[in-house]
C-alpha cells in the first residue's frame, strides 16, 4: 500500500512523517526504513528505524529512487514500512514523472508486502489525477 503525505512547504508534513515512522517502529514486527536527502531527521526518528541518506548513495531522480527502494525490499524480506521524506529534493523532476513513479511503487509495495509512505511538497490539487487510483492520502 502506498500513502501520500501532501501539502505545501511548511504545512507540517515532515512532523507527520516523523510521527508515522516512530509509530511504525514501535508497533511493527519488521524493519522500518526512512529514506531522506541529508541526515536532518537523525534526532527526531527513533533509533529503532533505519535512516538512509540518498546523498550517500548518489540517488537522484525517480528511476534511481525506485531502484533504491526496490533494493531495500530485495535486500531485506522483513521491511514492513518505508517512508520517503523530501521526494522532490531527491527527484528534481518534480510533478513530471510522479504519477508513473507512484504507480510503480504501488506495484512494488503490493509485491513486497511493504507499506510505503511518500512525502510530496505540493498541494493536492496540483497532483496528477491518476495518482488517486493507486494510493491513499493522509
Amino acid at each position: 500500500m502506498v500513502t501520500l503525505l501532501t501539502g505545501k512547504k511548511g504545512s507540517g508534513k515532515t512532523k507527520k512523517l516523523i510521527q508515522l515512522a516512530n509509530e511504525a517502529a514501535a508497533s511493527s514486527n519488521g524493519n522500518v526504513v526512512v529514506v531522506e536527502k541529508g541526515l536532518k531527521l537523525t534526532y527526531d526518528v527513533t533509533h529503532k528505524a533505519r535512516l538512509v541518506d540518498t546523498d550517500q548513495y548518489q540517488v537522484q531522480g525517480y528511476d534511481m529512487l525506485f531502484g533504491f527502494i526496490s533494493g531495500i525490499c530485495a535486500g531485506n524480506y522483513d521491511v514492513s514500512d518505508i517512508l520517503i521524506d523530501g521526494t522532490f529534493k531527491i527527484c528534481p523532476e518534480g510533478i513530471d514523472g510522479l504519477e508513473e513513479f507512484v504507480k510503480k511503487v504501488s506495484t512494488l509495495a503490493d509485491t513486497a508486502e511493504t507499506k510505503i509512505t511518500i512525502l510530496i511538497s505540493a498541494a493536492e490539487e496540483d497532483l496528477p489525477v491518476g495518482i488517486n487510483a493507486v494510493c491513499e492520502k493522509v
